[in-house]
């Protein structure tokens, strides 16, 4: 198991984005998923190089991932075809 700071939203931040000390971090969106109404934040950050981005999910355990929940995932249904 995850140490509870490894779930938070600033440890990813500082993980995937590596904002450097300077660097302004921007919550730029932020609402619930359609299927199943959990969070959701769009965090950039600016560096000299340019802005980037990344979406993060919150998941049933209270952790943040950039992925989002499997529930909360688009699936292809297939259905048996007519005869």
């Amino acid at each position: 198991m995850r140490a509870l700071s490894e779930r938070s939203l600033r440890f990813l931040v500082d993980k995937w984005l590596a904002p450097e000390p300077s660097a302004a971090v921007h919550v730029t969106e932020f609402s619930r998923t359609r299927l199943g109404g959990r969070r959701y934040v769009r965090v950039e950050t600016s560096l000299q190089a340019g802005s980037r981005g990344l979406f993060f999910f919150r998941h049933d355990d209270g952790c943040w991932c950039v992925f989002p929940p499997t529930a909360d995932t688009p699936s292809l249904l297939a259905y048996p075809r007519a005869a």
